[in-house]
């Protein structure tokens, strides 16, 4: 059975505790390395899509291991960068697929990107996964829990409108909280899925298609 949404926020406080000053350190980093190329005309978005990639799968490998009570470390951020062009395809991958989703209509876009959310964390558990086979596996993890990860979603709204009150300092730690929830998230519905994997072939879920 999965986990409680509540029951999971309260794991991610639990893993944080000890550790916010670097969980808020990679945020910030994170942050400042998107932000200062984003404004820079053609260049800074060439840039920004190219490392794109690379930093999503940094962060879940930084965070998946924080979440488990691993150690951790800022340099984790940037390990995507060994797998750079698997992470680099995977990203341009989802938006591809969500884009063409979202020409259709507006939820099967939002729909698309639940199902795919899982994709960076699952290439953060399998480095040789390449990123089309990330992005079918994680569309199969959320088969049936893509409603859970939207009121998940939904909990940190609240947070969020606190946090542009403090004109956006708040979201430093927000993103922290919101990120090792996501991880805490996966692990639980993957946890889930080997179980009924290992019960019985009748309660595999169907394979996914992209």
């Amino acid at each position: 059975m999965l986990t409680a949404n509540r029951d999971i926020m309260t794991s991610a406080r639990d893993k944080l505790r000890g550790k916010w000053g670097i969980a808020v350190g990679v945020s910030f980093l994170y942050l400042v390395i998107t932000l200062i190329l984003s404004p820079i005309p053609v260049l800074g978005w060439i840039a920004s899509i190219l490392i794109a990639g690379p930093l999503f799968l940094g962060v879940s490998i930084f965070f998946l291991a924080l979440a488990r009570g691993e150690d951790v470390k800022t340099g984790q951020l940037f390990e995507g960068f060994s797998y750079f062009i698997d992470a680099l395809l995977t990203y341009l991958l989802m938006c591809l697929f969500i884009l063409l989703w979202l020409l259709l209509l507006i939820i099967p876009g939002i729909m698309a990107a639940f199902s795919y959310s899982m994709a960076f964390y699952i290439m953060a558990d399998n480095k040789d996964i390449n990123g089309l086979d990330a992005i079918k596996k994680s569309k199969t993890m959320m088969y049936g829990n893509r409603w859970k990860l939207f009121c998940l979603g939904c909990r940190f709204i609240g947070w969020a409108l606190l946090c542009i009150l403090t004109l956006g300092i708040g979201f430093l730690w927000l993103m922290p909280y919101g990120s090792t929830s996501m991880a805490k998230f996966y692990d639980d519905v993957r946890g889930v899925q080997e179980t009924k994997q290992e019960a019985g072939p009748q309660l595999i879920q169907p394979k996914a298609t992209v």
